[in-house]
């Protein structure tokens, strides 16, 4: 019945580690021709003499501004920047590095536990007659699995944050050319970010199944129950980096626009404001090596419940390794499909205006939708039988191989639904954030509501689109369907990075060109580069918020198999009290971020405030600010701030699981990704359109736009307000929720074995 597979599995070992390291020399290549851009003043200091050789001028040189001590500046600049990150991220990465170790251990004993530290094989947990590997096993190898993916994630993200801000002076330097030469450096380095990102996950995840596999042999089931490891691993780093690295990019940025803008009318990143520095390192610890750390770990964790629900089906039982392998065969040409629509932005076409930003950056997730849906047709011809089943809460299910194309592509196409729609709802080229901007008109109060009711607003298209591609994996391929899903909607990861890690780079390059004091051309250019990076931002931020439903819901069922739950039942009492909780969590969670922003931003308003008012002859540009000490309130802020929203997170699923048992604990991962969702979502939306309502007054571009507007106006100053209260949400609570939804997902799936084994001690008791 079953047909043979295409591909074989010699080819599946070669296909998959090779385009991963495509990947990883593309990103290369894409550093290089980043650090063509020279940050020392020599080549043209000799003033006119060199003209002749060189072809492009510099708009300085027309205005007589051309001076060395410009670049030496913005190196300045870049180097600060550049510390203060790395500095922080080391902080942040001990205090993570402790709690790695920690839980490392936790899930050894608690796994180990399951048989009482036996390393007696035992009867497979789906298919009594076979005997398994023991639990011992499987305690060890999750454990190896889950310090993989934390040390993967942690790469990342700190990767990621190298490079930008490598590359953030050399895009404020470009721009001196023109537009274009500026958007190129900039969209270059967030694409290093991108495909390094997504070739280092597939290839480690590549390299572990093959490792453990000499030890598990013929038994896949235990095999990919370890894997699930490199999952939680890859989000529980990312958890800390995000609401870490959200916390102290907020703190500064609030705290920097409160006393410079509203009360001493400097403009933005102006070099007297000393929280400017602080609010430059938080664009890229936030914004650039949390996102990081969180797509990789959507990434990881879609594969691995694909691979779970994989090693029970026929796949598994028959051990076919290539089909076994489908979800990594789609993330390799992922990257290959990634790589070709890069060339289209950087190579292909150039960029001479500022409209046509944001079309060239919307083109790329088109160009990669399109050529993926190919790549996933071929993939699922060559690498999967024509027909095979899937496990199905007990049952074989039997899938033919277009339904499963179907699912990936459904998934794909979702993630293209919901870039557009969040496009849509946070671009000031559209009437929601014109109408939001026009509402600053009668002040802060209308903004504030107009933009709530925008963000809410936003979340029912994108939740048509996941429960469609829900229903429709679902009804295809079971659990599996959803898992490949979230991987179809994940698939084209390094070109979402790239378009996501544009943003804060193009936003740390105006904040150079204004603490240069370079002449307001360029800083016009960067803003234009960064208005598009914001809708960027939030259209990446829709990304993983989708994804993350996916995902968590194909982990659930993967849970509710392994728990070996016949029905989850919303009517017992033991369901329903969990499902409520569930939906409570994410406001418990967001309300800690929220309000350890807000505390943070307490501190340093009250530090720049005291500077403003202690330093003589700040205002007036003769003395220097005290950088370093808003640098080390955020720092602080964050380090402290992020440990109870983490424990959280962490915690719930061991104590629910423990003490309430499996139904409970499925009840409550239910309703957290019910409710989690729609406030990431509306959260992310309500802060862009803010953002981007205040730009559209700053920018002037139109006729409306100038009614409202210069800066300074009182409808400006109402869209600052907006802003302010806008950032905490999409860049703190809205981002990590998604990594709330999976993280409890995956933790619960990883500790399965122990919750159906010795979990629900109070129903015991009683």
């Amino acid at each position: 019945m079953m047909g043979a597979v295409l591909l074989s599995e010699f080819a599946t070992e070669i296909v998959v580690p090779v385009c991963a390291v495509i990947g990883i020399a593309f990103s290369l290549v894409q550093w290089l021709l980043v650090s063509r851009v020279k940050l020392n003043p020599e080549r043209h200091a000799s003033g006119n003499s060199n003209k002749k050789g060189y072809s492009d001028y510099l708009i300085e040189e027309e205005e007589g501004l051309n001076d060395p001590s410009v670049v030496t500046k913005c190196a300045d600049i870049q180097s600060a920047i550049s510390e203060g990150a790395t500095s922080f991220l080391f902080t942040e990465y001990q205090y993570v590095g402790n709690f790695m170790v920690a839980f490392a251990i936790l899930i050894f004993l608690f796994l180990g536990s399951v048989e009482g530290f036996s390393s007696k094989s035992q009867p497979c947990t789906y298919n009594k007659e076979k005997t398994c590997k023991p639990a011992l096993a499987t305690a060890i190898f999750s454990t190896i699995s889950f310090l993989l993916g934390a040390i993967t994630s942690v790469l990342s993200g700190f990767l990621g944050m190298k490079i930008a801000t490598y590359a953030n002076a050399r895009t404020t330097l470009e721009a001196r050319k023109g537009v274009g030469k500026a958007f190129i450096v900039a969209f270059r380095s967030g694409a290093v970010m991108g495909f390094l990102l997504a070739a280092n996950g597939l290839l480690v995840l590549f390299v572990a199944v093959n490792l453990f596999k000499l030890y598990y042999g013929d038994d896949w089931e235990g095999l990919f129950e370890a894997i699930t490891g490199y999952g939680l691993g890859g989000s529980s780093m990312a958890l800390f980096g995000r609401v870490g690295g959200g916390i102290y990019t907020k703190a500064a940025d609030v705290g920097a626009d409160l006393v410079g803008k509203v009360e001493r009318n400097i403009p933005e990143d102006d070099p007297r404001n000393p929280a400017v520095i602080a609010d430059n390192v938080g664009d890229n610890v936030g914004d650039i090596a949390g996102m990081g750390s969180d797509l990789f770990g959507s990434y990881a964790e879609s594969s691995c419940a694909a691979l779970v629900v994989a090693s029970i089906s026929s796949f598994g039982i028959n051990h076919e390794f290539t089909a076994m392998l489908y979800p990594l065969l789609i993330s390799s040409v992922g990257i290959l499909v990634c790589l070709i629509t890069t060339l289209f932005a950087t190579d292909f076409f150039e960029i001479k205006a500022v409209k046509e930003i944001e079309p060239a950056l919307k083109k790329q997730l088109i160009i990669s939708t399109v050529l993926m849906t190919v790549g996933i047709a071929i993939v699922t011809w060559v690498g999967v039988p024509s027909s095979f089943t899937i496990y199905n809460f007990g049952d074989q299910k039997v899938v033919k191989n277009w339904q499963l194309f179907l699912c990936v592509g459904v998934g794909l196409w979702a993630g293209l639904i919901i870039g557009f729609v969040t496009e849509y709802y946070t671009s000031n080229a559209y009437s929601p954030v014109q109408d939001v901007a026009d509402s600053c008109r009668t002040g802060a109060a209308t903004n504030v509501i107009f933009g709530l009711a925008l963000g809410y607003k936003s979340v029912i298209i994108p939740i048509f689109a996941i429960a469609i591609s829900i229903f429709v994996s679902f009804s295809f391929a079971a659990m599996y369907g959803i898992a490949v899903a979230a991987l179809g909607m994940l698939s084209t990861i390094a070109t979402g990075l790239a378009i996501d890690a544009y943003g804060p780079i193009s936003d740390n390059a105006g904040g150079i060109a204004e603490m240069a004091g370079m002449s307001h051309h360029i800083r016009e250019r960067t803003d234009a580069l960064d208005a598009a990076g914001n809708t960027t931002a939030a259209i990446g931020k829709g990304f993983a918020i989708g994804s993350a439903a996916l995902v968590s819901l194909a982990l659930f069922g993967a849970f509710v198999s392994r728990a070996a739950i016949s029905t989850v039942d919303v009517l017992t009492p033991k369901v329903f009290i969990g499902l409520i909780v569930g939906a409570m969590l994410p406001y418990w969670f967001s309300a800690m971020t929220m309000k350890s922003v807000g505390s943070a931003a307490l501190k340093m308003v009250e530090e720049v405030r005291r500077q403003f008012n202690t330093i003589p002859g700040l205002m007036e540009g003769r003395a220097k600010p005290d950088y370093a000490t808003c640098v080390k309130i955020s720092t602080d802020a964050s380090i402290k701030e992020m440990i109870p929203p983490g424990a959280l997170v962490m915690l719930t699923p061991l104590i629910v699981g423990t003490f309430f048992g499996v139904e409970t604990l499925a009840g409550v991962l239910a309703g957290a990704l019910v409710s989690g969702v729609q406030i990431a979502i509306s959260a992310s939306n309500t802060g862009g359109a803010w953002d981007n309502a205040k730009k559209y007054i700053e920018a002037g571009a139109s006729e409306h736009a100038r009614t409202l507007g210069p800066k300074g106006s009182d409808p400006h100053k109402a869209a600052v307000i907006g802003d302010t209260v806008g950032d905490p949400l999409k860049d703190t609570s809205g981002p990590s929720l998604n990594i709330l939804i999976k993280l409890m997902a995956v933790e619960s799936l990883v500790f399965a074995p122990f919750f159906a084994t010795h979990g629900g001690l109070l129903f015991k008791i009683f």
